[in-house]
């Protein structure tokens, strides 16, 4: 016996299956965050350039630092656009998710991008550190005032929909980085003017370095999550469990799962044993109602699209391939 949750849809097919499907995939990408994303990608782009040519001119470390960090902005954004565009696609027989999870392949990639010029930086840093080199701190100052400003025109174009899903947090929290490590060239800038200590290019690169490392490992924790298929954070199915045997004509519960196919399209599956009664008496059609009504209202994480197979005491003794 299969019960699924569709939308409150619910019908049976035959004497022995009672079935209705819970589907909500949740909206495509809305084109306006394409168009943030596309503003956004345009700004940095600028600064990009405009970074490397002002590192080449001032022999700034914290200034490539920054430049290098561009970089990965801007082939993120490339990816997100690209991930944006491939979640709006239809699904299809032989892809029945579509596209949803090239969000968050694109944020995992962007993630391994900025954890390489963590790396970089860290390493140059440090030997800047022990033997510092000359730098222009007046040009250094007038180029990270143009990277800051850029930053804070991309942080205001995303900070409206930054929550909205894993590519645009991603993208928001490479920019706030950015206009982060501006502010500390300008800062480096300031002290090399006016103390002459050359090692401040050398320590603000080494600051950018950790602003970088722990969001990216954040977000590579994340992204590593949703793929390998883990249980959403915040669901805790010991508790899903126990609700769901309290409701009544609920003899057991086994093959829970719950996984997550993109940001906000959590799904669970479970068997769920019932009263034998439960398939000749009518009480199908109001179990699956109780059934998605608890996992879509009764915890922190709502599972609007959600799979069960109602059968009777005895029949998991000969499932193959069981599993929890």
């Amino acid at each position: 016996m299969s019960g699924h949750a569709h939308d409150g849809h619910h019908h049976a097919q035959g004497p022995q299956h009672g079935t209705g499907h819970g589907h909500s995939h949740g909206d495509a990408h809305d084109p306006a965050d394409r168009r943030r994303i596309a503003v956004v990608l345009g700004i940095t782009s600028v600064v990009l350039v405009t970074e490397v040519v002002g590192a080449g001119l001032t022999g700034s470390l914290a200034l490539l630092a920054d430049a290098g960090h561009m970089l990965t902005d801007v082939v993120g954004l490339v990816l997100a656009l690209v991930a944006a565009h491939l979640v709006g696609l239809p699904s299809s027989k032989a892809r029945t998710w579509g596209f949803r999870r090239a969000e968050v392949l694109a944020a995992a990639a962007q993630a391994l991008l900025l954890l390489g010029v963590g790396g970089y930086v860290l390493v140059e840093g440090i030997r800047r550190l022990i033997s510092p080199e000359s730098v222009a701190s007046t040009g250094m100052l007038v180029f990270g005032v143009v990277g800051l400003v850029g930053n804070a025109v991309s942080m205001a174009v995303l900070s409206a929909r930054r929550g909205a899903n894993l590519n645009l947090r991603a993208a928001f929290l490479e920019v706030l980085n950015d206009a982060l490590g501006s502010v500390a060239v300008i800062v480096a800038a300031a002290v090399i003017a006016l103390t002459g200590w050359l090692r401040a290019d050398a320590v603000v690169s080494l600051l950018i370095a950790a602003l970088i490392v722990p969001r990216t490992v954040r977000l590579l924790r994340e992204t590593a999550g949703v793929l390998l298929e883990s249980t959403p954070a915040g669901l805790d199915l010991d508790d899903v469990r126990a609700h769901i045997v309290e409701l009544p004509h609920v003899r057991e519960v086994h093959d829970l799962h719950a996984t997550q196919i993109a940001t906000g399209l959590p799904v669970l599956t479970a068997h769920v044993v019932v009263d034998p009664d439960c398939f000749y008496d009518g009480h199908v059609p109001r179990l699956l109602d109780s059934l998605q009504r608890c996992v879509a209202e009764h915890f922190p994480i709502s599972v609007e699209h959600s799979t069960f197979q109602l059968e009777p005491a005895g029949h998991a003794d000969h499932e193959t391939g069981r599993h929890g």
